[in-house]
């Protein structure tokens, strides 16, 4: 098992850069981790990492090494997922990314339900507003806000979620309400947006008489954290484009207005996606069915003002 632990940690090395982003993940110090690396050349008798002062990059040995060594951890997976599936007690530890603020309302509150009901599951949460790259970051389950275009992910369909553009009534007294679309471009309104490097939505698309159709809007800031910009819109910095149930709080205590409602935001969609060969983990699957139920039921909580 020492080698296999090895092997573990070599392969989450090369996939997050770091010794320390490695050792948090498997939630062993950097020492650990740096100790295992060099059992693991000692054993091969190859160098598999060129070290600098901020990353390590694989080696061409360390390159090699990695395609073979993942697909060794892959099938360790799948066996131990079929020995689950006939024992019928789903075990082991499943990563999970979400949306800061979806995460938080929605996915991080269910996991200790979660891991009461199926106690030999551990649940490793990650949260942030950023594209995190699944395969890459050995990700086993990812909940989105928004269009997926990966082919090589399956796709779990949760709701879709109605989206408004809302502004606090101090901000609306200030520059005025917009009375149609075309007013929000230019430099007549603020508008907040979510953004961070690989992001692609810079646009706002309404739902207008003649169909779906694009306004690229404008602000004087923007931010990567979807709860900041909710913030600013409180403190009647500008106009923001939310799913409804992340501001539907605000909107009942008047803190927020919802404008353009005859011209909405087209809605989101809300999943669950994950790798191809992930579905046929026991544990995987019943994390897919516990949230997905579980995040309806909450939104709709929500938005009936439960």
């Amino acid at each position: 098992m020492a080698y296999l632990d090895n092997i573990a940690v070599f392969v989450r090395v090369v996939e997050l850069g770091n010794l320390s982003a490695a050792g948090r993940d498997m939630r062993i110090s950097p020492a650990v981790a740096s100790n295992r690396i060099k059992e693991l050349e000692k054993h091969l008798g190859v160098r598999l990492f060129n070290r600098t002062t901020r990353q390590l990059m694989p080696t061409e040995h360390g390159t090699v090494f990695y395609s073979g060594a993942k697909q060794v951890l892959e099938a360790i997976t799948e066996a131990e997922a079929a020995v689950s599936a006939l024992s019928g007690q789903p075990r082991g530890t499943i990563r999970v990314t979400a949306p800061l603020g979806l995460g938080r309302r929605l996915v991080a509150s269910g996991i200790p339900d979660f891991h009461d009901k199926y106690p030999d599951i551990e649940v490793r949460l990650r949260l942030s507003d950023h594209n995190v790259d699944i395969m890459k970051e050995g990700i086993d389950v990812a909940f989105r806000l928004g269009i997926i275009e990966d082919s090589s992910l399956r796709m779990r369909g949760i709701m879709e979620c109605e989206r408004v553009l809302v502004a606090a009534p101090k901000y609306l007294e200030a520059r005025g309400e917009p009375a149609e679309p075309q007013e929000l471009i230019g430099k007549k309104h603020d508008c907040l947006m979510l953004r961070y490097s690989g992001a692609r939505e810079y646009v706002w698309t309404l739902q207008t008489p003649t169909g779906p159709q694009k306004f690229e809007v404008h602000g004087p800031y923007d931010t990567d954290d979807g709860d900041v910009l909710t913030g600013w819109a409180l403190s009647g910095r500008g106009i923001i484009n939310k799913p409804r149930f992340e501001v539907e709080p605000f909107i009942r205590d008047r803190r927020l207005q919802v404008i353009l409602a005859n011209t909405p935001p087209t809605p989101v969609q809300f999943a669950a996606v994950y790798p191809h060969k992930k579905l046929q983990d026991p544990k995987v699957r019943l994390l897919l069915d516990f949230m997905a139920e579980r995040c309806q039921r909450l939104i709709k909580d929500i938005l009936a003002g439960k």
